[in-house]
C-alpha cells in the first residue's frame, strides 16, 4: 500500500473527502508451518507480511456518510459480488471495487474504465473524473507538469500537502501491522487511544545530530 496504494488511491481520497481514519483493522499472514494439527504463527516485526489486509473506517464527512476503505494485497481479494457470479466471471488480478447502498461499481487499479455492475446506470458523459489514459500517458504529462512547478514556484498537484491524509493512512497501516491488532485513531491528539504501547510507532529516535527539529 506505501507503493502503489498511494498513486491508486488518491482519485479515491479526494473523490469521498477522507481525512483521518478512527478504526484501522488489520488481518495479515504469518503462518509459517503445521505444530500438529495447529497453524504455527511467528512474531514478525522486522518485514512486511506475504499477504495482508485492512479495513480503514472513516467517519461522517460534511454531507458524506461514514465510509470502510479495504485494501487487500499478496494476493488476497474480497469476496466475489454476486452479480458477478451470477454472469460466470470472476474479479480481475487486481482493480478496484466501490460497493455503496445502491450499487456496485469494478474500476481498473488507477480507477480507469469504470463499469457499473448493478444499480442504476446513469448516463455520466462529460462528468467522469476517470482517466482512461494509460500510464505511460499519465506519466508523461505529469512530468512538464513538475518541471513547470519547478521553474514557477506553483505547488504541483501531488504535492505534499495534498498526500497527508493517505500517507497518515498508510503510515497507520504500517501501525496496525506491527501491532497485530484492531487500533483506534485520534485524530486530533495523533494518538492511538487503545493500544498506548503501538503509540511507539507513530514517532522515531533520530541518532545525534539528525533530528529534524534541530536542523
Amino acid at each position: 500500500m506505501a507503493d502503489m496504494g498511494h498513486y491508486s488511491l488518491w482519485t479515491v481520497f479526494n473523490a469521498l473527502q477522507l481525512t483521518s481514519p478512527s478504526v484501522i483493522i488489520p488481518h495479515l499472514s504469518h503462518v509459517i508451518g503445521m505444530n500438529d494439527v495447529v497453524p504455527f504463527q511467528i512474531r514478525n516485526d522486522f518485514s512486511f507480511p506475504m499477504a495482508s489486509t485492512v479495513r480503514f473506517k472513516y467517519p461522517a464527512n460534511g454531507s458524506r456518510g461514514p465510509v470502510d476503505l479495504c485494501w487487500y494485497d499478496g494476493g488476497m481479494r474480497p469476496p466475489i459480488p454476486t452479480e458477478l457470479m451470477e454472469a460466470d466471471k470472476q474479479l480481475p488480478a487486481e482493480g478496484m471495487m466501490f460497493v455503496g447502498d445502491k450499487g456496485k461499481i469494478l474500476a481498473g487499479f488507477n480507477v480507469q474504465d469504470p463499469q457499473i455492475i448493478s444499480g442504476n446506470k446513469i448516463d455520466a458523459s462529460g462528468n467522469s473524473r476517470a482517466d482512461s489514459r494509460s500510464q505511460v500517458e499519465q506519466t508523461s504529462s505529469a512530468l512538464p507538469q513538475f518541471i513547470e512547478a519547478c521553474k514557477s514556484g506553483k505547488q504541483y498537484a501531488g504535492n505534499f500537502m495534498e498526500a497527508e491524509y493517505i500517507t497518515e493512512a498508510v503510515n497507520l497501516y504500517a501501525v496496525a501491522l506491527r501491532t497485530g491488532r484492531l487500533v483506534k485513531y485520534d485524530a486530533a491528539s495523533l494518538q492511538i487511544t487503545n493500544v498506548p504501547d503501538a503509540n511507539k510507532y507513530l514517532s522515531r529516535q533520530y541518532r545525534a545530530g539528525w533530528d529534524p527539529a534541530t536542523m
